[in-house]
């Protein structure tokens, strides 16, 4: 079928303009080559993998499939160990670390690895079609050796302003993350003490405001959603928490029955997982630590829960588990394959822009 614009699908080599979200911790080669292969852009959440890893993922992808695939990335800078925000958090754990039976908190340390030249390198041997970022860009040296290798680069703005400085260093397309989308919220510029913004008031914003095409994000987890973000002059979506409860995803099941059982109004957005903000499934825990602002900073946070996440999910227990999904996550109520919710997602889509 036709779409409204045919920008993102030229610039990506797709059939229909859609983006599998790369959820770190959840997207998986298989959840990416299904994509592929339904005629959508397949993507690989890599920002919390060693190269090894990485690497070895591409390989099993590449064996499945030969189009293009999106590997993802964090460009966050380096955190400040502070350690009377560290000797807090430390307290404050504690006694979910004894309700889990987790045994101790861990030391908080920082287990990124970032998008430095060595990461880049790795990067331009696997020779993906796209590369995308969340958290602004790397280095402009490194985007210019990606770009000139003839990889599309996308970033994830949140403003009108981290869009225009997305589009003027490099990026060919602009990912416009509305507050209610799950994970990791994009936000990378000061914002003067001002919320993150919804989607649907933001993306007509970015669309006048950028000429590089704009993919939707945030809300989206059917057909309508589509069609409304199309008419709003995106070019594309990006849809992550629809692929959640899918075979090919590699959340726990307890993750996954969470995101079928959720109504939608019952999402928020927690520090207390990462330190930084990030829309989960309410649960016991981040119910319990809303009222803490002052965390340690990202990505500390990572290690210091993750004994807990995984004591709890191994448990068939979701009170510790980050459930990150958005608030369409209303919409996801069976459980299904990538193909079979990419089928689902371009049939109502096609109804509603065939109705125009």
């Amino acid at each position: 079928m036709s779409y409204p614009s045919s920008r993102l699908t030229d610039l990506l080599q797709i059939d229909h303009p859609i983006i599998q979200a790369p959820m770190a911790g959840a997207s998986t080669p298989a959840m990416a080559a299904a994509s592929a292969k339904a005629g959508i852009m397949g993507s690989l959440g890599c920002a919390l993998q060693t190269n090894a890893v990485m690497t070895a993922d591409i390989a099993a992808l590449r064996a499945v499939i030969n189009q293009g695939v999106n590997l993802n990335f964090f460009v966050h800078l380096p955190p400040k160990m502070d350690m009377n925000k560290i000797a807090a958090a430390q307290a404050r754990l504690g006694s979910w670390y004894n309700r889990v039976g987790a045994g101790e908190v861990p030391a908080f340390t920082d287990a990124s690895v970032y998008f430095d030249q060595t990461r880049c390198d790795v990067v331009l041997q696997a020779a993906p079609s796209v590369v995308s970022f969340h958290f602004g860009l790397p280095d402009a040296g490194l985007v210019t050796q990606l770009k000139d290798a003839g990889i599309t680069i996308l970033s994830t703005a949140t403003s009108v302003a981290e869009a225009v400085y997305l589009q003027d260093n490099g990026a060919d397309a602009v990912i416009a993350q509305g507050a209610e989308a799950g994970g990791h919220n994009g936000w990378f510029l000061p914002r003067n003490g001002a919320d993150a913004a919804g989607l649907f008031a933001l993306l007509p914003r970015i669309v006048d405001a950028v000429d590089v095409p704009v993919i939707a994000a945030g809300g989206i987890g059917d057909g309508r959603g589509i069609a409304a973000a199309l008419a709003l002059g995106a070019d594309g979506v990006q849809i992550g928490t629809a692929f959640l409860a899918t075979e090919e995803s590699a959340v726990p099941q307890v993750h996954k029955d969470a995101v079928i059982a959720a109504s939608g109004d019952d999402t928020m957005f927690s520090k207390a997982f990462s330190g930084r903000m990030a829309r989960t499934i309410a649960n016991d825990y981040a119910r319990d630590m809303a009222d803490v602002t002052d965390w340690p900073d990202f990505p500390l946070m990572n290690t210091a829960t993750a004994p807990l996440r995984k004591a709890s999910a191994q448990a068939g227990k979701p009170d510790t588990v980050a459930l990150w999904s958005g608030q369409a996550v209303g919409h996801v109520r069976e459980y299904s394959t990538v193909a079979e919710v990419v089928q689902r997602l371009i049939a109502e889509a096609q109804a509603c822009l065939s109705t125009k």
